[in-house]
């Protein structure tokens, strides 16, 4: 079975977006090996998730197909269909996609983002490892790193390493819920 690793930079007080969805807080974070090892771990991702916010942020940019090389799935009732037919639009509850993906062969599915998406598949129980960048910068308000999770989920540290530019890489498998059961809620989707 495939995992599912939610791999995000966050600030150290937990957020992974400005209140408005902007990482300009993360520019704040001078550019150096950290950058070099995440774009280099991309590459072993062959399918990307991610929620409309996510996948809007880069449009901003003229990015439409962020992730070339890789199958790009973004979950949204409100986007249209990808013109090009590159990435997917998918525009129904992620969880029994995500279930299905996990049984095909391939490596480890990257969720890309956002908090919405992350929240509904950790409460599905689909998330199986958490990637965090933690930057060396504090915001006091913005966008959590799974801010619908419905139950505490148990981390075991499986790595740490730290950058001479303040990032520090954590990695953790994600346990069951509290209770020991999985949420039976499917659900949210960003717009």
């Amino acid at each position: 079975m495939r995992s599912v690793q939610y791999h995000v930079a966050i600030t150290t007080s937990g957020l992974i977006a400005e209140p408005d969805g902007g990482v300009g807080c993360f520019d704040l974070t001078p550019p150096g090996e950290h950058l070099d090892d995440y774009l280099q771990s991309l590459r072993a991702y062959d399918t990307i998730l991610m929620g409309r916010g996510t996948y809007a942020f880069g449009l901003k940019f003229g990015v439409t197909d962020p992730y070339p090389w890789a199958r790009c799935l973004v979950f949204s009732r409100t986007l249209p269909p990808d013109p090009a037919g590159k990435v997917e639009v998918v525009p129904t509850d992620p969880v029994p996609v995500v279930r299905a993906l996990r049984e095909e062969s391939g490596g480890p599915i990257y969720l890309c983002g956002g908090g919405a998406l992350a929240s509904t598949l950790f409460n599905a129980g689909l998330v199986d490892e958490l990637i965090l960048k933690v930057n060396p910068v504090i915001l006091g308000a913005g966008i959590g790193l799974a801010p619908g999770l419905l139950t505490a989920r148990p981390l075991t540290l499986t790595s740490a390493r730290p950058y001479a530019s303040g990032v520090v890489r954590l990695s953790y498998r994600v346990g069951r819920a509290a209770g020991g059961g999985e949420e039976p809620l499917s659900g949210v989707t960003s717009g």
